[in-house]
């Protein structure tokens, strides 16, 4: 749920980045609603799944057609020059793409992939091979020749497809089991046969795909002996009957949804013998009622290592697991009085040692450990978090992570790669420059890494480099300059400000964008844009979206502040809405407000918020909180009673409804519509499976009951976001329209 940085536009291969050369100004236009949902994307080529080659010679990427932007086609460059060729033409394979299955439609859901073509990709050990699920079937690129092989025709959709780590097999899960494919023979072999109904094999849940950030449920060991595989049963989940709305009718879906307080799927974990087809079970200890959270294997496949969740995320256990027993014992274990979070921080050593990352000084750092659990050292320590674990170099010692921080301190508006020891703790070294917006991926030796660049003047480039920062090659430069898709429209783009407000203690950041020719005499209305849940934070040096110039050439001020709970901070800050969410969040959003009032250039008759998903969640509260004062909000699929929502997520903050009785009670939008003080518009999709559109009805209901006034637009088909050219154009249109009417041009704010 600041001043401008330098872009990245150096050309020369053989340096780091460089300041671009002057460049003319391009024509001035105004951009439209209908321009930004339109062909090109106004973002320009941006390369999305980019993945170096294991031998190092080759990049693939995944790139948006030109004709359509929903529909991705598998790209690759040489690393040693040369222009990017199309590995896989998506259009070419499968000409006219059918309805994927509804596992399939929610598994992309749970992973928020809205396109079609090829969405993922793998590679081989090797690098010689790269397996692309397309359209429900299974295609394998040769790079030798170039030949793309179909591997499977089938009615069923084969998802989660994957190259066993050697190359000798594929495997994939086929109508909820698991199958593997010799390449040599072609030969297909069933691992499962029993799932159908209610159990599934190899398939993560619906709680770890949407909540755990896991969306794979089975894993194969560095040797191809095992593959630890789940299992899930989900008799013990609740049927949440969920009517499906679409355009050319209504059908019920009987979703088995787990709301808070209510039991999980049971999951299980085994490891199957690929040789011998024997199979044990994983001893995930006596209680049932836990979350399956990671499974590693060590670096010989000797050890599984299993991360196991406790029910109130409140205990995160390491698990040791011998493959060919299933028998297990805990070496490491992380606790919380609020929660532990769940991370992808965790690497297996050459010498059997691991790395996991902790909270436990107060901030997310990382650990060395020793196969038995103990812990040797920090690898790295101050205040600020890491973000992500990229890679490491066990030949040098040498360990790669993203953080947002300036000198061993946080710096949340931007983000680098930097450079730490496994030797000793170090002071960490930047490898990327200061600035902006970066993020890696370093490959598997730790010498080389894909860098992802963004800052206020930069459109999304990326490029690979050495691992000491020197460019190697570009794989989508996207320089902004003439024939850029938003070339046309970059000298009215205006540049956000930063700045910082006080709460509790707790410094909160805050991002500003003015209407092209501000003029700091007149007032302005403003628009407030928030998401305000736990996420990574949105206020950062960063190319901004487009839709963001839509409202500032509609005559608004667009202000963001994230809020006490939101970004990746400190535990201290994370933790803040814990048992109480709507109610910090709401308090530091009433902090923006007043300090928005207190410029002379807003008009503080005139200000609305918006936001979708947590987002709004929080206009609702917003617009009922009476020190907010806003004039009108739109609230895009909200969860308005938390009791409504999954266990995962809404227990990591909130405990259970039976527990937390007044924490509940507090953040039901119901109860507090009486003091709605602006205009609403309500906006949900009508066959939303996460955020159920029962959280929208009800408000419905209850505003009808109290006789309020107010909007909505529904959309059919449509699940927890809005998909496609079409619709989004629809949806701004219709947010733009409301905004005007009730703070814009045609508001009438005299009887406000």
């Amino acid at each position: 749920m600041a001043a401008a940085a330098t872009p990245v536009m150096a050309t020369s291969t053989n340096q780091t980045n460089s300041a671009p050369a002057a460049v003319t100004a391009p024509a001035s236009n105004i951009l439209t609603v209908e321009r930004v949902f339109a062909n090109p994307s106004l973002s320009g080529p941006v390369a999305r799944g980019v993945s170096l080659s294991p031998d190092g010679e080759l990049v693939a990427f995944l790139r948006s057609r030109e004709d359509d932007v929903d529909v991705l086609d598998l790209w690759a460059a040489p690393v040693s020059g040369g222009e990017p060729f199309k590995l896989i033409d998506a259009r070419a394979l499968v000409p006219d793409a059918g309805e994927l299955s509804e596992a399939e439609k929610a598994r992309r859901e749970r992973m928020r992939i809205s396109q079609r073509g090829v969405v993922e990709y793998s590679w081989d050990e090797q690098g010689r091979y790269i397996l692309a699920p397309l359209e429900g079937d299974v295609f394998l690129a040769n790079r030798a020749d170039g030949s793309v092989r179909r591997l499977t025709q089938t009615a069923a959709d084969e998802i989660d497809a994957k190259v066993s780590p050697k190359g000798a097999f594929v495997s994939f899960v086929r109508d909820q089991n698991l199958f593997i494919q010799n390449l040599e023979t072609g030969a297909e072999q069933a691992v499962t046969l029993d799932g159908k109904d209610l159990i599934t094999w190899a398939t993560a849940e619906f709680i770890a795909q949407e909540e755990l950030d896991r969306d794979t449920g089975y894993w194969w060991s560095p040797n191809e002996k095992y593959i630890a595989l789940q299992r899930t049963d989900e008799s013990t989940v609740d049927v949440v009957p969920r009517l499906d709305i679409s355009g050319g009718g209504a059908s019920v879906v009987e979703q088995r949804y787990p709301r808070a307080g209510r039991p999980n799927a049971v999951v299980e974990l085994f490891i199957h013998d690929v040789a011998t087809g024997n199979r044990v079970q994983v001893d995930l200890g006596t209680n049932k009622d836990i979350y399956l959270g990671r499974v590693n294997w060590a670096s010989d496949g000797s050890v599984a290592y299993v991360q196991r969740l406790s029910r109130d995320q409140k205990t995160l256990d390491l698990l040791s697991v011998n493959p060919a027993t299933g028998q297990s014992r805990v070496i490491a274990s992380q606790t919380s009085n609020a929660w532990v979070p769940l991370t992808h921080n965790f690497k297996a050593l050459k010498d059997g040692n691991f790395i996991w990352s902790s909270e436990e000084s107060g901030w997310n750092h990382l650990y060395l450990y020793n196969k038995d659990g103990r812990q040797i050292r920090a690898i790295t320590r101050g205040d600020y978090p890491v973000k992500s674990l990229d890679g490491v170099n066990q030949d040098t010692g040498e360990v790669f992570f993203t953080a947002s921080m300036r000198d061993g301190r946080e710096l949340p508006i931007e983000q680098q790669l930097f450079k730490a020891s496994l030797k000793r703790t170090v002071n960490p070294t930047e490898i990327t420059p200061r600035g902006g917006w970066w993020s890696a991926s370093v490959n598997g030796t730790g010498t080389a890494y894909v860098g992802n660049y963004t800052d206020l003047n930069t459109p999304s480039q990326s490029a690979l480099y050495s691992i000491d920062g020197t460019r190697v090659r570009w794989i989508e430069e996207n320089k902004l300059q003439p024939g850029h898709p938003f070339w046309a429209f970059a000298e009215r783009q205006q540049k956000p400000t930063f700045g910082t407000l006080d709460s509790a203690g707790e410094t909160l950041l805050w991002q500003m964008t003015t209407p092209p020719n501000f003029d700091p005499t007149k007032t302005y209305p403003v628009v407030m844009q928030v998401y305000g849940g736990p996420s990574g934070g949105g206020v950062k040096k960063a190319w901004q979206p487009a839709t963001t110039q839509l409202l500032t050439e509609a005559g608004y001020i667009v202000f963001r502040l994230d809020n006490r709970g939101e970004g990746d901070r400190s535990a201290a800050f994370k933790q803040a809405l814990y048992l109480k969410m709507g109610q910090p969040e709401i308090a530091d959003q009433v902090i923006g407000a007043n300090y928005l009032r207190s410029l002379p250039y807003v008009d503080d008759s005139r200000i609305a918020m918006m936001g979708w998903s947590y987002g709004g969640f929080m206009s609702l509260m917003a617009l009922t909180e009476p020190e907010m004062g806003l004039a009108a909000a739109i609230s895009g699929a909200p969860p308005t009673e938390w009791g409504l929502y999954d266990t995962a997520y809404t227990e990591r903050y909130m405990s259970t409804p039976q527990g937390n009785v007044a924490g509940y009670a507090a953040s039901d939008v119901n109860t507090r519509l009486d003091n709605l003080t602006g205009r609403l518009l309500l906006m949900h999709g009508m066959a939303d499976d996460n955020v159920i559109f029962e959280n929208t009805t009800r408000v419905l209901n209850a505003l009808q009951e109290k006789s309020i006034p107010f909007e909505t637009m529904l959309y059919p088909g449509q699940r927890h976001g809005i998909r496609g050219n079409d619709r989004q154009l629809h949806q701004w249109r219709t947010y733009l329209d409301f905004l005007d009417r009730t703070i814009g041009t045609r508001a009438d704010v005299s009887g406000q």
